[in-house]
């Protein structure tokens, strides 16, 4: 006898395929939801890292630029500090070398002569004095220009003074470089060779 199954077996055989394919589908959803969460939160994390790695690094840089600043201002107080020490230095060179101008002009002061001002600006001498005669004058400027210290002397003018109230007086005005000793270094030239 034959079998003859009367059963819509296709129909479940189609219902059981559509079941399996909406389970699969179902599954395959859920673990694409999945992954793409997981995905997600390892990309946030590692978005989150950097974003702290470069907090990081904009406050280690903002301590960095505090330290230039620092460093800069710290080196423009060393280079007024260096100025101010050489200018001290120069002073303290040259300290001696006014001394030594003074005590030449006490020596070029031939008898007869003394000065009533002294003016000094930069290398040059103003000198105002009173002279017996017009000849000491003279040899005032011969001394100026065989003195150490000073060089190129200039009168300005020599005026004679009214005989019957000063003798025979004149007034006197000069001007007078400094220079440095011939034959001799000064301080500060020693100091600096």
């Amino acid at each position: 006898m034959a079998k003859i199954n009367l059963l819509p077996w296709r129909e479940e055989l189609r219902d059981k395929l559509n079941k399996e394919f909406y389970a699969v589908s179902v599954g395959c959803l859920i673990i694409g939801i999945v992954a793409i969460m997981f995905v997600n939160q390892q990309v946030e994390g590692k978005i989150a890292t950097q974003d702290r790695r470069i907090a990081f690094i904009k406050k280690e840089s903002a301590k960095l630029d505090d330290a230039i600043k620092e460093i800069a201002e710290i080196k423009r107080k060393r280079e007024q500090l260096v100025e101010r020490m050489e200018v001290i230095q120069n002073l303290q060179g040259n300290r001696s070398i006014i001394v030594h101008h003074f005590d030449e002009l006490v020596h070029t002061v031939p008898d007869g002569i003394y000065f009533t001002a002294v003016n000094k600006k930069g290398k040059k001498f103003q000198i105002e004095g009173v002279a017996e005669a017009n000849n000491r004058v003279s040899n005032l400027m011969r001394n100026f220009s065989d003195s150490d210290w000073f060089k190129d002397p200039n009168l300005a003018n020599v005026k004679a003074v009214d005989e019957s109230v000063e003798g025979s007086s004149a007034l006197f005005s000069l001007s007078v470089l400094q220079d440095s000793p011939k034959g001799k270094k000064s301080q500060s030239d020693e100091e600096e060779g």
